[in-house]
């Protein structure tokens, strides 16, 4: 049931689109207001604002489970008849609760981790900036306006990194001094902010003009339109365009969600809040890349009904994943600051998310791959934003980013451990109890059952990454949580520091998240079958994709585990025992020093130090975009503008002209005799010319 208005937004159902990205901005551009009359109140008008946000996303809960959708639009620009609007669809309703129900609950987490702070009033207005950007990014029916939330949150997200401005030494990420390639490994959060912000506009630039290659065949950006009619499609195929422009599209998603090959912002914007790294940097903004991905990609396939192609678009798409996830995943095996680790886990996962959506392209049974990766979605938002929570709880707690400085934690923060294993089993896809272990069982079945060419590596890949995945979250908590203290710990009880409980406000909301990955864990299978009931009907409906029905096959699984693809359950199985088993013996058993370990294999040791080291790919990213960029503006200026132009050019003519003014000079005798000489020789010198 689809509505369409061109009026004030303010239908029944309409209104609770419209509400849930225009509460957030309003609350943004009141807060200024109410930290001048009092600071305290900026966190109650915070939440509160929240709270009405995500309240209306669920509001609009039931007509999603219904596979309605509403679009409604308003009139933005008449002279060009350029309309705005709102598309709930049960794809956007869905993201847009997850959006604002865990953004509330960080809100919640920021009252506690941000107390105190004397910029509190400019950390308000930049999270309900950066909430309202995103939200409009899920809920807008055309790219034009998808875009200004997607520069909304890239701003929002520079000046979150950026927050602590003053670059206090507590505040950078990095070891001091580190250095990798020449290029120092140590960085301030200015320095990480305008990073982010650069290598995100990189996506940016590629992401609108794709844009704008769509709109000048199609004559529209929305999406509803887009679908409407493929004229647009086969022109731009039949002149080699169309892959190329989703592809561009895709490029701002690589660099929004830190894809390889622009993932490397991603670490560095640990330096700011963690309350930041929960919202933007594991929840929220880094899947808005996914969501594009997920809004674009039953177009394209769709296409393929009306004979117009685009499977190298998927292919793209999948690979970058599938290299995102394992790349990253196994830099988290070796970095001893905890966010980062979250952080390089973020981007794996992201990865699985994209490598799913992809796959689901190079299937018949589309809605497989693209249920898997959106399963996965909402699934690492939760247990993510817990941990991302619960890590700033550590650091608010300890005052050391680095785990080395953590150790024997279990006693003392209790409950910070119980919801730290709840979220990391999911991250870890423990077998049947956790939301992670469906969702990733998903994303196996969709690679293996999809039959193309590409299936058997990049499910090699997934199962690797998993095994991964699982050894450093097993790593993560036995550093923090096992082990005898630290020196640092032990100086902070002997400086009369008790290392104690983080408080109810900030240990309430990640537990909530944590509980809830275990609880819909639980009810993991049917949570999975109903969003692919869901998900069959909308691509059905709106793009006319259809699903066929498969037929009823034997199966060695029991019952209860009928419709799960043995090899997929199996592999499931295998990665979390290895991954766990691994990260057991080395860090919470203590069987096996890690360190002597490593340093006792020259190839051990070679993996080792080329992992730590980011790969080289920062590095080389600095040499070749930052330092021989620099040296050849330095060289520009040295040998062409101060050689060429400022002592050659400019001296030159300056001496030219002076020469040439001393000859004129010398023509000025100031003798009436000579003048009328001159004036004479050259009137003859005419007539002559004349004559000949």
């Amino acid at each position: 049931m689809a509505t369409e208005a061109i009026g004030l937004p303010f239908e029944v159902g309409a209104a609770s689109a419209w509400l849930v990205w225009i509460l957030p901005f309003a609350a943004a551009m009141i807060m200024p207001g109410i930290g001048k009359l009092s600071k305290n109140a900026t966190g109650f008008v915070a939440v509160g604002f929240a709270l009405m946000s995500a309240l209306s996303a669920a509001s609009m809960l039931p007509m999603a489970l219904e596979a309605h959708e509403i679009h409604d639009q308003i009139m933005w620009i008449e002279a060009i008849g350029l309309k705005a609007g709102v598309l709930a669809d049960p794809l956007s309703i869905i993201m847009a609760n997850v959006v604002g129900w865990i953004s509330f609950l960080i809100m919640i987490y920021s009252t506690g981790y941000m107390k105190g702070d004397k910029d509190i009033t400019r950390f308000w207005f930049w999270m309900m900036f950066f909430i309202g950007s995103m939200q409009l990014i899920v809920l807008s029916d055309n790219l034009l306006q998808v875009f200004f939330g997607w520069e909304g949150v890239g701003l929002a997200s520079y000046a979150l990194i950026s927050f602590w401005y003053r670059d206090k030494k507590k505040d950078h990420v990095g070891t001091e001094g580190r250095t990798v390639l020449g290029m120092l490994d140590y960085y301030a959060p200015t320095h990480a902010g305008m990073k982010a912000f650069i290598m995100t506009k990189v996506g940016d630039v590629m992401m609108i003009a794709g844009m704008l290659l769509i709109f000048l065949f199609a004559g529209t950006f929305g999406f509803k339109e887009l679908m409407g009619s493929t004229d647009w499609a086969m022109a731009m195929n039949a002149q080699g365009l169309l892959v190329p422009a989703f592809v561009l599209l895709f490029g701002g998603a690589v660099g929004k969600s830190a894809q390889f090959p622009l993932n490397e912002w991603l670490l560095e914007a640990m330096t700011g809040p963690t309350a930041v790294s929960a919202l933007i940097h594991a929840a929220t903004m880094v899947k808005a890349g996914v969501f594009l991905v997920a809004r674009i990609g039953p177009l394209v396939f769709a296409l393929g009904a009306a004979g117009i192609m685009a499977d190298q678009f998927f292919e793209i798409v999948a690979w970058v994943g599938a290299i995102t996830a394992l790349l990253l995943a196994t830099q988290g095996m070796v970095n001893p600051e905890i966010k980062k680790v979250l952080a390089y886990s973020t981007g794996s996962q992201i990865g699985y998310m994209m490598m799913a959506l992809g796959v689901a392209g190079l299937s018949h049974q589309y809605v497989d791959g693209y249920t898997a990766g959106f399963f996965h979605l909402i699934s690492h938002a939760m247990f993510k934003a817990s941990l991302f929570m619960a890590a700033g709880s550590l650091l608010h707690i300890v005052g050391s980013r680095f785990m080395t400085d953590m150790g024997g934690l279990r006693k003392q923060m209790k409950k910070t451990y119980a919801f730290m294993w709840a979220a990391g089993l999911g991250l870890m896809g423990a077998p049947f109890i956790t939301t992670g272990f469906w969702s990733k069982d998903a994303i196996f079945a969709a690679v293996y059952e999809s039959g193309n060419e590409w299936a058997l590596p990049l499910y090699i890949i997934a199962v690797l990454t998993a095994i991964i995945t699982a050894f450093y979250t097993t790593r993560m908590i036995g550093m923090v949580f096992f082990g005898k203290k630290s020196r640092h710990i032990e100086k902070m009880e002997e400086e009369g520091h008790h290392i104690h409980e983080a408080s109810l406000s900030m240990w309430v909301p990640y537990g909530i998240l944590a509980v809830l990955t275990i609880g819909i864990g639980l009810i993991g299978l049917s949570t999975e079958e109903g969003l692919h009931h869901l998900f069959t009907d909308y691509l059905e409906h709106s793009f006319g994709i259809h699903t066929a029905h498969g037929t009823d096959e034997a199966s060695i699984l029991p019952e209860f585990l009928q419709g799960l693809n043995p090899v997929a359950l199996g592999s499931s199985l295998v990665a979390f025992a290895t991954g766990i088993g691994l990260g057991y013996i080395f860090y919470i058993g203590r069987w096996v020093d890690p360190v002597k370990f490593i340093n006792s294999n020259i190839f051990f040791y070679a993996i080792h130090k080329v992992i730590l080291n980011r790969w080289y790919l920062n590095a080389i990213i600095y040499w070749c975009f930052v330092v021989a960029p620099l040296w050849l503006a330095r060289a520009i200026s040295r040998y062409f503008e101060k050689t060429a132009i400022d002592y050659g050019m400019n001296a030159g003519v300056q001496k030219a002209v002076g020469w040439s003014a001393k000859v004129v000079q010398g023509t000025q005798t100031g003798v009436s005799q000579s003048y009328l000489f001159v004036f004479g020789a050259g009137l003859l010198f005419v007539v002559l010319i004349l004559l000949i």
